[in-house]
C-alpha cells in the first residue's frame, strides 16, 4: 500500500516538473516577481521524457491499485479502515492533478489579465517595426508575461509575442518609445534579448 502512495506522489512530482517551466511565468506574475519567469525554462527540452515519466508512474499505480488482492486463509479481522491517502480517491485527485500540470501550458495565457495597447497611431509614417529575438520561452504564458510587459511602455502601437518562433514583433510610435526601452521591458520578465533589428 505505502509503494501506491510514493508512486501517486512520484506521478505529481514529475507532472510538476514536466510543466514547470510553464507554471513558473504564472506563479511570477501572481506574487509580482517577473522577474523569475524563465528560471525553470532549462527544462523544457526534458518535458517529453516527464510527461512519458509521469503517465508510466501513474499507470502503474493504478495498475497496483486495481490488481486483484491475493486472499489469505485466515479468520484475521481485514475491517480496518485505510487513511485517505491508500484510497483510491486519494490516486484519482493525484491523477487529475497531474493532468491538468501537463497540460497547463495550453491555458497558461488564461492567468494574465488581457491587456489593450494605449497607442494607436494610424499614421503609418509615423511608426517603426523593431524585431526581438527572444531566449527561453516556452509557452503561451511566456508570450503573456512579455506583452504585459511591454504593454506598461508608452508609444506601442502593435504587439505580437511568439514562443514558438522565439520573437516579439512591436510596432512603435516613433517619437514615444525607445527600442533600448522595450529590450529593457523584455528583461525583465527574465528573458533574454539575444537580437534585435
Amino acid at each position: 500500500m505505502k509503494s501506491e502512495n510514493k508512486l501517486a506522489g512520484l506521478g505529481l512530482l514529475t507532472a510538476i516538473s514536466a510543466s514547470l517551466c510553464c507554471i513558473t511565468p504564472v506563479l511570477a506574475m501572481l506574487s509580482g516577481t517577473r522577474g523569475l519567469a524563465s528560471t525553470f525554462s532549462w527544462l523544457d527540452p526534458l518535458r517529453p521524457y516527464l510527461i512519458g515519466l509521469t503517465v508510466l508512474v501513474l499507470g502503474f499505480a493504478w495498475y497496483q491499485k486495481l490488481k486483484p488482492k491475493k486472499q489469505m486463509d485466515c479468520d484475521c479481522d481485514t475491517t480496518e479502515k485505510k487513511p485517505f491517502t491508500q484510497t483510491k480517491n486519494f490516486l484519482a485527485i493525484a491523477t487529475v492533478f497531474s493532468g491538468l500540470m501537463l497540460v497547463i501550458p495550453t491555458y497558461a495565457h488564461d492567468f494574465f489579465s488581457k491587456s489593450e495597447n494605449k497607442t494607436v497611431v494610424t499614421d503609418q509614417s509615423k511608426i517603426q517595426t523593431a524585431e526581438f529575438k527572444i531566449g527561453g520561452m516556452t509557452c503561451s504564458g511566456c508570450e503573456e508575461q512579455v506583452k504585459q510587459e511591454v504593454n506598461k511602455l508608452t508609444g506601442i502601437n502593435e504587439r505580437t509575442v511568439s514562443y514558438e518562433i522565439g520573437d516579439a514583433i512591436i510596432e512603435i510610435a516613433q517619437a514615444q518609445a525607445a527600442i533600448e526601452e522595450i529590450e529593457k521591458a523584455i528583461e525583465k520578465t527574465g528573458y533574454s534579448v539575444t537580437d534585435k533589428k
